[in-house]
């Protein structure tokens, strides 16, 4: 098994962490349970850097103060492959902000690398494979196997020689700097809490429900909700969004349309039945003044210009993907173009001022997109 320091106290944190304080840059990733539990937390922290590799037991910590000091030193660079998670985690459970990130997926995306998972880099440049059987382990369960432990280290172990592999790709290619606001850009991100009301809002296919199927569906999400809370499972494993979008729909009022619906399975029907058919009636028991309605934004006015501009920003976003070899909706989503054909801004630094604009796409596409303006104008 690969050397590792395992910190699972308030005192070794800060230990350790007053040592890592000398380092020029370190790796992380962390372990969660999301699929097991119905509150996801920060189940393990892993770093790595030129000496050693240290797991930190967050379960087995009370005061994450070392380690908040630690990552918010703009000194010392942080890699992570994939940071977004991980980010929005560290912040919900350990008031945790990272500065100076170096993520090597986005380090990926301005290569035009479209095999960047983590198991795909290490098998290429080192030839190691990672057990996906841990993908979906319960990293709360304590003790951590041996199996688990590699798996953890191996996560972190080589990090910090593929970031430095990759650095020199995009120095060689002139996209570090372009690279590095992405990265400071991707340690801005926040977490998003999904469990407030109305729950319909982050129900995928909400928005094409009518107002009375939307309060059914408001009341069955709510229901499985409390069962998961009280299960302490996560939402999908007591009833999938497919379960949950069919009875809001078919909106059964007896036990034998329930079970003849096949929206719950067998096992389903015994367990939550009855609840669901409750929560149903429910639903259809709101009164028309009271039903919900999924909020909508009203549709600007589109000048006749606009879509042509559209197309012709996107025919100009493919040909700079074939020649930068970087994804079209990475280079630049639809989001964004269709933002500025209606703004149709008359410089770059009016470009700049647009939310969302990068200064490395205006590196790249600034002012052929002023050209497409003043043409489609």
């Amino acid at each position: 098994m690969i050397d590792y320091t395992m910190i699972s106290s308030d005192e070794e944190l800060a230990s350790i962490c007053n040592t890592l304080k000398t380092k020029n840059q370190i790796a992380m990733d962390l372990e969660a349970d999301s699929m097991h539990h119905f509150k996801e937390k920060v189940c393990l922290i892993q770093i790595a850097d030129d000496a050693q590799n240290i797991l930190i037991d967050p379960l087995a910590i009370t005061d994450f103060s070392p380690l908040k000091l630690f990552c918010e030193d703009a000194t010392i660079i942080k890699v992570f492959h994939g940071a977004d998670f991980d980010i929005r985690t560290l912040e919900r459970d350990c008031d945790v902000r990272i500065h100076n990130l170096f993520d090597t997926e986005i380090a990926c995306r301005f290569l035009g690398i479209q095999r960047r998972s983590l198991a795909a880099l290490l098998k290429k440049h080192f030839d190691l494979c990672l057990d996906k059987r841990f993908q979906k382990t319960d990293w709360s369960k304590r003790p951590l196997s041996d199996e688990m432990i590699t798996y953890s280290i191996n996560d972190v172990v080589n990090l910090l020689e593929l970031s430095q592999i990759l650095k020199k790709k995009l120095e060689d290619c002139g996209r570090l700097a372009w690279a590095q606001e992405e990265f400071q850009l991707q340690t801005l991100v926040k977490h998003d809490n999904n469990t407030t009301d109305p729950l319909f809002m982050k129900f995928k296919g909400a928005g094409k429900m009518s107002r009375r199927g939307l309060a059914v569906l408001e009341q069955l999400l709510h229901v499985r909700m409390n069962i998961a809370s009280q299960k302490n499972l996560p939402l999908f494993k007591i009833m999938g969004a497919e379960t949950i979008s069919r009875m809001a729909t078919l909106r059964p009022v007896t036990l034998v349309e329930l079970k003849q619906s096949k929206a719950l399975s067998p096992k389903q029907m015994g367990m939550y039945g009855e609840k669901c058919l409750k929560a149903i009636l429910e639903g259809l028991a709101v009164p028309p003044d009271g039903l919900p309605v999924y909020p909508r934004k009203k549709a600007p006015d589109v000048a006749p210009e606009i879509p042509g501009r559209i197309r012709a920003l996107k025919e100009m976003r493919e040909e700079m993907s074939k020649k930068t070899g970087m994804e079209p909706g990475f280079l630049i989503n639809n989001s964004l173009i269709t933002t500025i054909a209606m703004a149709s801004p008359g410089s770059q630094q009016e470009l700049l001022e647009i939310d969302g604009a990068r200064h490395w796409q205006m590196d790249i596409l600034g002012q052929k997109i002023i050209n497409i303006l003043n043409i489609c104008a």
